[in-house]
């Protein structure tokens, strides 16, 4: 399967904050909130993180994330629920794109929220199209899916060092 190199996933992961630098208008004309470029960090080092599907991760949920222990509970292909590994990094991207709401999330919220204003779930055609735009300011293909985001979170884990059993489960 096709995948990122590390300096690739760092390129990609740096990218929201590009259009903070540059900024650039969406065809509406209205400038891209500082709050996405953070939301669009924190779900792309999510992403990376834990290995989740691009619906595990519309379908999260503020309690599902237990950051003293780091780990979040994902709710899988067939309704299965499995506990997965975050990374510090990926909580505090999160914890930092909350703070540029007007108010922090809780309980049965979802984690990432397509407006800042009103709360309503990030969809799965919006989180493709953000992908889109990052891979092409990071210099990357286009048209690489968010599925190939999975594939690098499990070659990279193997680059490592992990078990093949090991990356299965998660």
């Amino acid at each position: 399967p096709k995948f990122l190199t590390v300096q690739q996933m760092k390129d990609l992961l740096e990218a929201p904050l590009k259009l903070l630098v540059r900024p650039k208008r969406k065809s509406a004309g209205r400038p891209i909130s500082v709050a996405a470029c953070h939301r669009d960090v924190a779900i792309l080092e999510t992403i990376y993180s834990c290995g989740l599907r691009v619906s595990e991760l519309c379908g999260l949920q503020v309690a599902d994330l237990y950051p003293a222990e780091q780990l979040v509970s994902v709710r899988g292909k067939g309704k299965k629920e499995r506990r997965v590994p975050i990374s510090r990094t990926a909580l505090v991207a999160i914890e930092r794109y909350w703070g540029f709401l007007p108010k922090r999330p809780e309980g049965q919220t979802p984690v990432f929220l397509a407006q800042t204003k009103k709360i309503s779930r990030l969809s799965h055609v919006m989180l493709q199209k953000r992908l889109k735009t990052y891979l092409a300011l990071a210099g990357l293909d286009p048209s690489l899916t968010p599925h190939k985001l999975r594939h690098s979170y499990a070659t990279h884990l193997l680059d490592a060092g992990a078990d093949l059993r090991s990356v299965q489960e998660l």
